[in-house]
């Protein structure tokens, strides 16, 4: 039962983490060295998935802008730049262009260092993509973003779980342990007129063969 209750523990951790891991927003400290628009399927593996059999007329496909950037690494990483509308995460973006245009800008001077503000995961094999919600320019590669929204979102978390925890202990102080200890005591007196109820009938046993045949060995 431990055993169960301690995965079952880790799995939802784990998805609680990578929930929040691709939700909150991240950000990275990179150079801009160019934008893209490339034309990308929707739906490819879902409709895979669906009907194995399906030709490509089914699979739609749209156009993504993207924002190339390199990182004072090397490391290049690359983001999609797509309106987030009103569905979820909400970030309600909604001026994709605009960031194409400061993204190109900024391109263009060259040796300019640029806070890249995304959300979502780098999944190479399925060509998935964070998606870049805001740009903003800083001063050199040595800047520290700190990442107001994800010490928020933990503190609040952390703040409720303390609070679930105290609730919970109370109510097992008030209310689970009184009525194990009485449960338990309820156990003990049971056994414990079980015990005296056997050995009366023990001492009457004696007694009665004493009685009959003497002193018993």
């Amino acid at each position: 039962m431990t055993t169960i209750k301690r995965i079952l523990t880790a799995i939802l951790i784990l998805g609680l983490g990578g929930f929040l891991h691709y939700t909150l927003p991240g950000r990275d400290v990179v150079k801009i060295v160019g934008t893209d628009v490339k034309r990308m399927d929707v739906g490819r593996y879902a409709v895979f998935w669906a009907n194995p059999d399906a030709g490509t007329a089914q699979i739609s496909t749209r156009d993504v802008r993207f924002i190339n950037t390199q990182a004072e690494s090397g490391k290049v990483r690359v983001y999609r730049n797509e309106d987030t509308d009103w569905s979820w995460p909400p970030y309600f973006k909604f001026d994709s262009g605009n960031v194409t245009a400061e993204a190109q800008a900024l391109a263009q001077q060259g040796d300019q260092w640029v806070v890249v503000k995304h959300y979502g995961v780098r999944i190479k094999l399925f060509s998935i993509f964070p998606n870049a919600v805001g740009i903003r320019q800083v001063d050199g590669s040595n800047h520290f973003p700190i990442p107001w929204e994800r010490i928020l979102v933990f503190g609040l978390l952390l703040g409720l779980f303390l609070a679930i925890r105290a609730r919970v202990r109370r109510i097992r102080e008030r209310h689970i342990d009184p009525l194990a200890d009485s449960i338990q005591g309820n156990i003990n007196e049971t056994i414990e007129s079980a015990r005296e109820t056997y050995e009366a009938g023990q001492e009457k046993k004696r007694g009665f063969l004493k009685r009959w045949f003497g002193e018993s060995k």
